[in-house]
């Protein structure tokens, strides 16, 4: 018996989705390249996150004001829409095209939802008396740019997850075209993944 079929491949374009020697499309490789700079990136604002956690009078400290159950929630949130992406890859291997806007918009919605959780974070730490802000201490500027910076990452991915869609809606992701949602795929879950890193060290590991 003849093995089931397995998704459909993706079909090289010229000038566009061209194949290197390894196997891994231009794009696919360019993607994993931007990411392991990435991973430099973060790395370097975490560890200094580390480094710094425990300077500033107490009370100016992140530290000091943390609401773990609230952020825990919102991390739930980004997690899931890890999930919501798989779905819209697998809903264009099959080539159906209602299903991946349908998926693609629940994870941009699910990353709003994150942003809206991260800037109400924000905001009642500088409401916080004293006030924890970027000025606040060495140790807040850090996170504040650490979990700043990630959020800024996660903003380009909503959009991107929105311009998909509204390729999706012009016809131009048919399911040989698949590698378009597999490499903003990527790009969502390097960001969830990094978020799992910055909530354990940041948020749960004791000073």
């Amino acid at each position: 018996m003849q093995a089931i079929a397995s998704a459909p491949r993706h079909t090289p374009q010229p000038g566009d989705h061209d194949w290197t020697q390894t196997g891994i499309t231009n794009k696919k490789l360019g993607m994993w390249a931007f990411l392991a700079s990435e991973c430099l990136f973060f790395g370097a604002l975490i560890t200094t996150y580390l480094l710094y956690r425990t300077r500033g009078a107490p009370g100016s400290r992140p530290i000091d004001v943390f609401d773990i159950p609230f952020t825990s929630v919102s991390s739930f949130v980004l997690l899931m829409s890890s999930l919501t992406m798989v779905l819209a890859l697998a809903a264009i291997q099959r080539g159906d095209q209602r299903r991946l806007r349908i998926w693609l918009l629940a994870t941009a919605v699910l990353g709003m939802l994150f942003i809206s959780g991260q800037v109400y974070e924000f905001t009642a730490f500088t409401n916080h008396d004293p006030a924890v802000n970027l000025s606040s201490s060495v140790a807040a500027s850090a996170f504040f740019v650490a979990t700043g910076f990630h959020g800024v990452h996660v903003t380009v991915g909503i959009l991107w997850l929105l311009s998909l869609v509204g390729m999706s809606l012009r016809g131009e992701i048919p399911p040989e075209r698949h590698l378009e949602i597999e490499i903003g795929g990527l790009y969502w879950h390097f960001v969830d993944i990094v978020w799992i890193v910055i909530f354990t060290v940041v948020y749960l590991v004791p000073v």
